[in-house]
């Protein structure tokens, strides 16, 4: 178990889960696992908030376990195996606002939605994309807008320069993300260009899609910007991997939501996360936080419910 790094003014947070080994699934070698991160150290001071922690259900009062995995720099373990990262580091902020634990506990990507469905978990913060199909089971509270990116090897071998380039290639995803979506969603385009379509690698964990690239298995891995450009600049010190970025977007291509998971059933869940981050970006600490971890292009100004439809 590991404390809270968070400076508290009245509120003594509770533990968060340590997890022991990198997501289910991952292969990765050292330098394409999850360093630490970039930017400064230095935690912001978190003022608990009476009338926020008032609205969170009684039910959660005894702490709130969270579905997460490794995303870097969304989710992380340091040299001690201790969970870091921007939304780990969100999450024991969020704590402070309502007053209980938040407790990080590894889930494999492509079975999170059900693990709340069995009650194993309450929330999801695994950098999940908020999309109107998975709106179908759950609310999200987005806190993060980012686009996609190519993550392609070092020198760029195959001259990727957009998405319609990965037509008639092999591109390694994560199981069950929307850049698998995105991916077959580019039938038509190919075909229209007289190409063939892209074929799609789905991996257990983004590490197994980015060791596909470096082994050569895929041309390409395509996947949140944040991640990429982390994974792209830390990878054997930035000699691995580059990013495909698209001048005209800067944050990425297909700008999408990210948000926390709630189940529909826990609206009134729902309405506390979202008091609670608002109480985050209107003292300051969201922002402090974003730019702890190089990430304030992609901050929002409010936290909104099911941005994503």
């Amino acid at each position: 178990m590991t404390r809270s790094r968070f400076t508290v003014a009245t509120l003594a947070v509770g533990t968060a889960g340590i997890l022991l080994s990198a997501c289910s699934g991952t292969s990765a070698t050292s330098d394409t696992a999850t360093p630490a991160a970039s930017g400064s150290t230095l935690q912001p001071s978190i003022i608990a908030d009476a009338k926020v922690a008032a609205l969170l259900p009684k039910r959660f009062k005894g702490g709130i376990n969270v579905a997460s995995g490794v995303y870097a720099p969304m989710e992380m373990l340091d040299s001690n195996q201790e969970w870091t990262g921007f939304d780990y580091d969100l999450g024991q902020a969020l704590g402070v606002k309502l007053g209980v634990s938040f407790n990080f506990k590894n889930q494999a990507f492509d079975s999170i939605i059900p693990s709340l469905q069995s009650g194993k978990h309450d929330i999801i913060m695994y950098g999940m994309n908020d999309t109107s199909e998975r709106e179908k089971s759950l609310y999200f509270v987005d806190y993060f807008q980012a686009g996609m990116e190519i993550v392609v090897k070092k020198g760029n071998p195959e001259k990727i320069s957009k998405v319609l380039d990965l037509c008639g290639k092999s591109v390694a995803v994560a199981k069950a993300t929307t850049q698998a979506d995105l991916m077959r969603a580019q039938e038509p385009k190919c075909e229209a260009a007289g190409k063939k379509p892209v074929t799609v690698i789905e991996l257990p964990t983004e590490g197994d899609a980015l060791l596909a690239v470096r082994a050569g298995k895929a041309v390409a891995d395509v996947l949140d910007a944040a991640p990429a450009r982390y994974n792209a600049a830390t990878a054997g010190n930035g000699t691995v991997f580059e990013v495909v970025s698209d001048p005209a977007h800067p944050t990425g291509f297909g700008p999408v939501y990210t948000g926390i998971g709630v189940l529909r059933k826990d609206h009134d869940l729902v309405l506390a996360l979202q008091a609670a981050l608002n109480a985050l970006v209107k003292d300051g600490a969201y922002k402090q936080l974003l730019d702890k971890y190089d990430l304030s292009a992609y901050g929002v100004k409010s936290a909104i419910i099911n941005r994503g439809s």
